[in-house]
């Protein structure tokens, strides 16, 4: 049995070089009232290592020092990982990263015209020579630089081809395009990193999603056919407003539904998943695409039957690969199958009669409000088999 069921209409996509840069512990920790200690940070780090990405984002220094306290114990824990910190186009923001002895930064600034006439108050051309002169002033202390245009969905084209290649051009081995409010379609995303594309030499094009319509993972997606090479991503999709692209739906979209393996450790996705709610405090809810709780549960009779059969009859793909598991839940919509498989499982036999006589009382008992538990259930099995 194969271990995944997609649809036959689906592209695969070539996505040579493509990968994915992880900021849970930058934007994720953004998300308000996230706050990681310096040691959940560090376990969380190792647990992205783990996972094979391929940059870590790990903060931004310029913030305290606890800040860069923690920046430097996941820098001098000797992961394979690339780490990177945030910066904005001010020398003292790079010179702190600097001293966190990170891989590279990732510098930013606004180049919208609604950030550039009511958050910066200054021109394009003031912002450009000011972020040129950051990348440069990084890329001459040997790190590598991603030059991030803020708010670049909402900025006219031109001004975003041009400020970009500038950058490379003064040494950025990356560039982004940050939906900073969520509020590009595929379709947008898709045209700017294509146009952006064609006037790039050597710079990887990044893209930077957020989820305010919940679009960041699709509109990550169509940055990838666009053109472009990496993804940023946070664990459970957490961050500012309703979050980023979550890493667990990027990277088994592209695995399972594109065909495109970007060579992660998914089996731990769903331990990951659960060590970042852990320590956000922000619970995922229980039908969370992937990782919640519920998504590999089945109830309704005609669903259960063809699930013990092959599981890709309604699963897209088995719940092993990312560290999940499938539970066959008893209730009012349970059907013969379901009931004969946990009695089963409990070492139980009955007759035809008995287990249609079982199956009756778990509805009846589950319509009047009790949970079908193990415990419960056994009690119902044992009154009725003789």
């Amino acid at each position: 049995m194969d271990w995944k069921a997609v649809s036959p209409y689906n592209p695969k996509l070539d996505l040579k070089d493509c990968y994915l840069y992880d900021t849970t512990l930058r934007d994720g920790e953004q998300t308000p009232g996230v706050c990681f200690t310096g040691d959940q940070k560090l376990e969380i780090a190792k647990k992205l290592d783990e996972l094979k990405i391929k940059q870590i984002e790990a903060g931004f220094p310029i913030v305290s020092e606890n800040e860069r306290k923690a920046i430097k114990s996941i820098t001098g824990e000797g992961l394979n990982a690339q780490v990177l910190a945030l910066s904005r186009v001010l020398k003292e923001d790079i010179d702190k990263a600097i001293e966190c002895d990170v891989d590279g930064i990732i510098t930013f600034i606004a180049t919208s015209p609604m950030h550039l006439k009511y958050k910066l108050h200054k021109n394009l051309d003031e912002v450009e020579e000011m972020g040129m002169k950051a990348v440069e002033y990084a890329k001459d202390h040997g790190l590598f630089v991603a030059f991030s245009a803020e708010d670049a969905t909402r900025t006219p084209l031109e001004d975003i081809i041009r400020i970009h290649t500038n950058a490379e051009e003064h040494g950025a081995d990356r560039v982004h395009i940050a939906d900073t409010l969520g509020c590009a379609t595929p379709q947008a995303m898709y045209h700017i990193c294509s146009e952006l594309s064609k006037h790039l030499k050597k710079a990887h094009i990044g893209v930077h999603c957020h989820n305010d319509f919940g679009f960041a993972v699709i509109n990550s997606i169509y940055g990838l056919i666009g053109g472009a090479k990496a993804v940023s991503t946070t664990v459970n999709g957490i961050g500012e407003r309703a979050g980023n692209a979550a890493i667990e739906e990027i990277a088994m979209a592209l695995k399972v539904l594109y065909d495109h393996d970007m060579g992660l450790n998914t089996e731990i996705l769903t331990e990951i998943s659960k060590l970042v709610e852990n320590y956000s405090k922000i619970k995922i809810p229980e039908n969370k695409p992937l990782v919640g709780e519920m998504v590999f549960y089945h109830e309704s009779g005609i669903h259960v039957d063809a699930v013990l059969e092959n599981p890709l009859t309604y699963e897209p793909f088995l719940p092993e690969k990312i560290g999940q598991k499938r539970k066959i839940i008893l209730g009012k919509h349970s059907g013969c199958r379901a009931v004969a498989h946990r009695l089963q499982e409990l070492g139980l036999e009955a007759s035809r009669d008995e287990l249609w006589e079982i199956v009756k009382k778990t509805k009846e008992t589950r319509e009047d409000g009790t949970e079908i538990s193990d415990e419960v259930f056994k009690n119902i099995a044992e009154k009725i088999i003789k």
